[in-house]
């Protein structure tokens, strides 16, 4: 069994094949889909798809493109809209410094009020982080400082540096199909020496769909190419990933339930 840790089903959804693509990824022994939330004002039809499957779960977030247009959520909302017994994570949030759709200082409010969530609930912080390794280390630093809380570091591809930092303060780290990229060598060096305990896979569908794959829409059932490379790159067998990576995601996101079958 493998678990596609990140996912975003309702674009599926929207184009009219998401049981088709669940059951896709079922025979392809995906055995688990988060499908995450990056706008509080969606957060309902992102529920309603968790809802619908027994091996799909959610988030409840605010992606950082959409700090400044969504609604300025509290800690106390996140907390409420958490407490829906399929919701297992908080996010996807962070920072995004190269697309810049919102000003950096609500992306940092908004981060903050999910770290605050995320240390309150116990549920995972699913962090994403693009061009803005030193303020997204230092708010995860200085936030932990105030209470410890459990996260990862989603679709990983920055800085070998905040994959050391993040571990270093218990958290995970995510890869998507970019590992399986050519030119991505310094992600495949990193997750190479990086411990195998501390690492998932996820999809990031319908974005940045893997070799060979790449180029068409992504989708759960293509996590097995991401898995594979990884296999490669730490010299281990494709069982061995994907038990390694499904015990992680377990212990990770605790309130996930465990197909019996694993």
């Amino acid at each position: 069994m493998l678990v596609d840790s990140h996912c975003h089903l309702d674009y599926l959804e929207r184009d009219g094949d998401l049981d088709e693509a669940v059951q896709r990824a079922r025979n392809g022994g995906i055995g688990t889909m988060v499908t995450i939330c990056t706008k509080v004002t969606e957060f309902s039809t992102v529920r309603a798809i968790a809802e619908r499957y027994d091996d799909v779960w959610c988030t409840v977030g605010i992606h950082p493109h959409d700090a400044a247009n969504e609604p300025a959520v509290s800690t106390e909302q996140l907390v409420e809209l958490a407490q829906h017994p399929k919701v297992i994570g908080i996010g996807e949030t962070g920072l995004d410094y190269y697309y810049e759709n919102s000003p950096r200082e609500d992306q940092k409010r908004s981060f903050r009020a999910h770290i605050a969530a995320a240390r309150e609930t116990g549920l995972p912080l699913i962090v994403h982080t693009r061009d803005a390794d030193e303020d997204t280390i230092e708010i995860l630093n200085d936030e932990y400082g105030k209470g410890a809380y459990p996260g990862l570091i989603h679709c990983y591809s920055t800085s070998p540096e905040v994959a050391d930092k993040s571990i270093e303060l218990g958290f995970y780290i995510s890869v998507a199909g970019i590992l399986t990229f050519k030119k991505a060598t310094e992600l495949q060096e990193t997750v190479a020496r990086l411990p195998m305990e501390r690492l998932l896979v996820e999809t990031d569908a319908p974005y940045l769909a893997p070799v060979p794959k790449r180029g068409k829409r992504n989708e759960p059932s293509y996590v097995t190419y991401t898995a594979g490379k990884m296999a490669e790159l730490k010299g281990l067998s494709e069982t061995d990933v994907a038990i390694a990576t499904t015990d992680n995601f377990f212990r990770l996101f605790t309130r996930a339930i465990r197909p019996e079958s694993v």
